[in-house]
């Protein structure tokens, strides 16, 4: 039955989602998570070096972006919600850029936290010809100090009150221990909010009680220390890790193979992958968890907040480097 309204909705129902896509306009989400710059090197490939079998990479332009839970702070503000930030950058230059950033996409940054012990995450992608020919990653991955835990949480207690979600974003980066964890969703639950977490695999102890989970197959296989070789192993896998979870949804993605949902006694649904063209995947995890909390923020029924984000995602992996779904493309996605 649940896969049979899968279809329809597919099918019949896309009206709907662009009424609650509509509703992204009143939402406020904040997010909490490991912050981090993309920078992009774009140029073209015309010969081998002749020092090593490597490809000669001659510059046109380079840029930076927003990354990791930046990232999806980017995402909810392009698809037309408010976005809050919070998170750890260093005392540094690339913090300094990274902020501008933000602030340029209208992202609140008033819950960054400096530390003056680490540097900003900084990832560096070599682009040729559309294709990546290198990432470069510079950062510290040690759990960040309790101090600034401490500074974290009295911003998230001050701002609770006037969102509509909590989005957390966990890189692996030292900023998602247990304690901010706890805390952030006791507060949350306290408050009625919806939580949505994207997870990292070593993690997944921390992430109890929440709203949604969304996880891709490799980070859900890992957490329960199994294999997925079969629809039948994702199905047991998915069902043992909602239920271990305690959380009210869970989304796998599959890549090409789209996503499936799982819901508290209810059969899985399979939502098909909408990508038209896929030209790069970086961040389309961030993609999808913002366009999913967005949705629920809006009055979404899990089932919709999923063909939603994944209509999201099928728009970002069509773009070149780390990119976003605006609100007004997924409406025109939504309306063919």
């Amino acid at each position: 039955m649940r896969a049979k309204m899968s279809v329809l909705m597919r099918r019949h129902d896309k009206a709907g989602l662009r009424r609650v896509v509509a509703n992204f306009k009143r939402v406020k989400i904040l997010v909490i998570g490991d912050l981090i710059l993309d920078e992009f090197i774009w140029g073209k490939v015309s010969r081998i070096s002749p020092e090593a079998p490597v490809p000669v990479v001659w510059v046109n332009s380079e840029s930076f972006m927003p990354g990791g839970a930046a990232n999806a702070a980017n995402n909810i503000h392009a698809l037309g919600g408010e976005a809050f930030i919070c998170g750890v950058i260093g005392s540094d230059g690339r913090g300094r850029t990274l902020t501008d950033e933000m602030r340029r996409k209208n992202i609140d940054v008033e819950g960054v936290v400096i530390d003056n012990e680490r540097p900003t995450t900084l990832k560096t992608r070599v682009i040729a010809h559309h294709q990546q020919v290198v990432r470069i990653d510079r950062e510290k991955v040690e759990d960040i100090d309790d101090n600034i835990i401490g500074q974290i949480l009295v911003f998230l207690k001050e701002k609770i009150a006037d969102v509509d979600a909590v989005l957390i974003e966990d890189y692996g980066k030292g900023l998602i221990v247990p304690r901010l964890l706890q805390e952030a969703v006791s507060l949350a639950q306290k408050h009625k909010k919806i939580i949505t977490v994207d997870p990292k695999e070593n993690h997944f102890s921390f992430y109890k009680n929440v709203t949604l989970i969304t996880p891709n197959h490799h980070e859900a296989a890992k957490a329960l220390g199994r294999q997925i070789n079969s629809s039948q192993d994702l199905e047991k896998l998915g069902k043992t890790l909602l239920a271990k979870q305690k959380a009210k949804g869970l989304l796998v993605t599959l890549g090409e193979d789209g996503m499936r949902l799982f819901e508290n006694k209810e059969n899985s649904v399979h939502i098909p992958t909408v990508a038209q063209e896929v030209f790069d995947v970086s961040g389309a995890g961030d993609t999808v968890i913002s366009a999913a909390t967005v949705a629920l923020a809006s009055g979404a029924s899990m089932l919709e907040a999923a063909h939603i984000s994944n209509y999201a995602a099928g728009i970002v992996v069509g773009k070149v480097g780390v990119a976003v779904a605006t609100q007004e493309e997924l409406l025109e996605r939504l309306a063919e």
